[in-house]
């Protein structure tokens, strides 16, 4: 006799549904897909691809070379001590950046800035935020010299949401995707432009 599936804690349950109800942005095709095995009890998750103007099938556009990335929600109370919460959510955004902007000293400062700035834009509220924002250069030998040199972009960050809208969360790294994209902002995120001179002026008075 097969044992009946666990019924999910109604806490998760609502924040699951708060969660495959968000308005991400049209630029992206989001799919929920299976939360990686053993980090928490209970967890959803949902991958996005940056749409191309080309426009490659629903299932590869999730690893979309213009840009792709990973939201996952996880509920565990006996973390809350660690966590700071019953909720902690991992987010994972990548995306290739123009050479002249890859070699900027400041946009791993900037992509940081625009994960942070995204969340207080939708007033998704936080605490025990930490991650890496890290640029790859490349350069092509050989057989794929042809391609030049290249640049990358990729954030990984964990907070922990604070009451308020669980949405709003997906919905603030959906932004974050799409600006590391190079798409443009939606309102309340300021400009590349604008976050190089923040930085570089943070840099110069520090």
């Amino acid at each position: 006799m097969s044992t009946p599936p666990t019924a999910l804690p109604a806490e998760f349950a609502s924040a699951a549904e708060e969660l495959r109800g968000a308005t991400l942005r049209s630029d992206l095709a989001v799919r929920e897909i299976a939360p990686p095995d053993r980090i928490a009890p209970h967890s959803i998750a949902f991958a996005a691809g940056v749409r191309e103007a080309t426009g490659p099938d629903p299932e590869s556009v999730l690893d979309s070379p213009a840009g792709a990335g990973r939201f996952v929600l996880m509920h565990d109370p006996n973390s809350a001590d660690e966590w700071g919460g019953d909720f902690r959510i991992v987010c994972y955004a990548q995306a290739p950046l123009e050479l002249e902007i890859g070699v900027d000293p400041f946009i791993s400062d900037v992509a940081w800035s625009w994960l942070v700035d995204a969340l207080e834009s939708r007033e998704a509220t936080y605490s025990y935020i930490s991650g890496t924002a890290t640029k790859v250069l490349s350069s092509s030998f050989g057989a794929l010299e042809a391609r030049g040199d290249g640049a990358q972009i990729e954030l990984r960050a964990s907070w922990t949401p604070l009451g308020g809208s669980f949405a709003a969360h997906a919905e603030a790294w959906s932004e974050l995707l799409c600006l590391l994209a190079g798409l443009p902002q939606q309102e309340g995120v300021a400009s590349l432009t604008q976050q190089r001179v923040r930085a570089q002026r943070s840099a110069v008075t520090s």
